[in-house]
């Protein structure tokens, strides 16, 4: 894996950068975190900035090939913003939610690039193909109407039906999701009620799997939607190459507490292994919220569980590509993120203003890595 920060100082952005490569050849995978320096001006100039650097990067050496699949926007006002955006690619799956960076900006980036993929839309996906795998992206459904349960159970059953249009299912071929709760502290009982009751309809119990998520607070540009839902799926792979993870000594089954997702997922291919660690936060092996009040103490805890899941995928941080931080609490900001900074200088990061399911909890992550991987009869991604 390489590592690097890349500065537009005209721009006034700043792209910290990671790219695995594989030895042997074939797809190179690059996670970028886009941070813009405030400079005191209006959205409209601070997205041009950004959307500048944007345009530049697959024309700049270290992103050689490269071309992209996923863009997620984080937005400070999400209702004023996102109308003035540009309409990009359908063939790219874009994600716009108010989750307000906490650096003084109205607006940060992740983005996901591949080389040597082909990328299509089809049924309304983002669908990306190479050596016999067809993955599926779906980001910002939405729907207006009704309660929190309804706009979930809305989302979910579009989601459904467009994954059946490629011969695919939720059980079976949805690797990950995204659930983005407008007023998490009231909405988010709902969400999980409608969630759970849609998994049992998909054949998805706690004899069977879930599927690894993040369900988090964020706000669609649409004022009148609860709920906003991306995801991941993935057609092409044998049963084995699939492993959830649970790390038993730190944390518990979420069905224990009446959710429905699973810890995080690894994903073998033949030259590598994708690890997808969902939202994970200051918790015990017995469901209980640990260092009520002490975001250090929670944020350490934080870690060693995210750690303990990753270890469980034979990966470390070393492997770690990408981090999203969600704070509950604004004020909490400098602190994190000078822990952040000291223990994973390297890792493209960002904190935004998202606060998580239990009022409880001070701060949450969520992360991707990517290991090299050799020896099995997978095809290589």
């Amino acid at each position: 894996m390489k590592n690097y920060t890349i500065s537009f100082a005209e721009q006034g952005v700043t792209a910290e950068v990671t790219a695995f490569c594989p030895e042997q050849g074939g797809v190179t995978e690059w996670h970028v975190i886009l941070h813009v320096e405030p400079r005191g001006e209006l959205f409209a100039g601070q997205m041009a900035r950004l959307y500048e650097v944007e345009d530049q990067l697959t024309s700049l050496p270290q992103l050689h090939g490269a071309h992209y699949i996923l863009k997620r926007y984080f937005l400070s006002d999400s209702a004023n913003q996102q109308p003035l955006m540009r309409t990009d690619d359908p063939c790219v799956a874009v994600s716009c939610i108010q989750q307000q960076p906490l650096d003084g900006s109205k607006m940060a980036a992740w983005f996901y690039l591949q080389s040597e993929t082909a990328v299509t839309c089809q049924h309304g996906m983002v669908a990306v193909e190479h050596n016999g795998y067809r993955h599926l992206w779906k980001m910002g459904l939405t729907d207006a109407n009704g309660d929190s349960a309804a706009q979930t159970e809305s989302v979910l059953k579009e989601y459904e039906s467009r994954l059946a249009r490629f011969g695919a299912t939720l059980a079976e071929n949805c690797v990950r999701t995204w659930f983005f709760v407008r007023d998490v502290d009231t909405q988010y009982a709902g969400m999980v009620k409608a969630r759970k009751e849609n998994f049992v309809e998909q054949g998805l119990t706690e004899q069977t799997h879930y599927i690894a998520s993040t369900g988090i607070g964020g706000l669609p540009g649409d004022t009148q939607a609860l709920i906003q839902l991306g995801a991941y799926a993935l057609q092409g792979f044998d049963p084995e190459q699939q492993r959830y993870l649970y790390a038993p000594t730190h944390l518990n089954p979420t069905y224990e507490y009446g959710v429905t997702f699973e810890r995080g997922v690894a994903l073998d291919f033949g030259d590598r292994r994708h690890v997808y660690i969902s939202g994970t936060a200051s918790i015990d092996n017995k469901g209980q919220v640990l260092h009520v009040g002490d975001i250090v103490k929670q944020t350490h805890r934080m870690w060693e569980n995210v750690e303990t899941l990753l270890a469980e995928a034979d990966a470390t941080f070393d492997d770690v590509m990408q981090i999203i931080v969600y704070l509950r609490d604004t004020a909490d900001y400098l602190t994190v993120r000078h822990l952040f900074d000291e223990r994973f200088p390297h890792i493209p990061y960002v904190i935004t203003l998202a606060p998580v399911c239990r009022p409880a909890w001070l701060v949450e992550m969520e992360c991707m890595a990517i290991s090299p991987l050799e020896g099995n009869a997978f095809k290589p991604f």
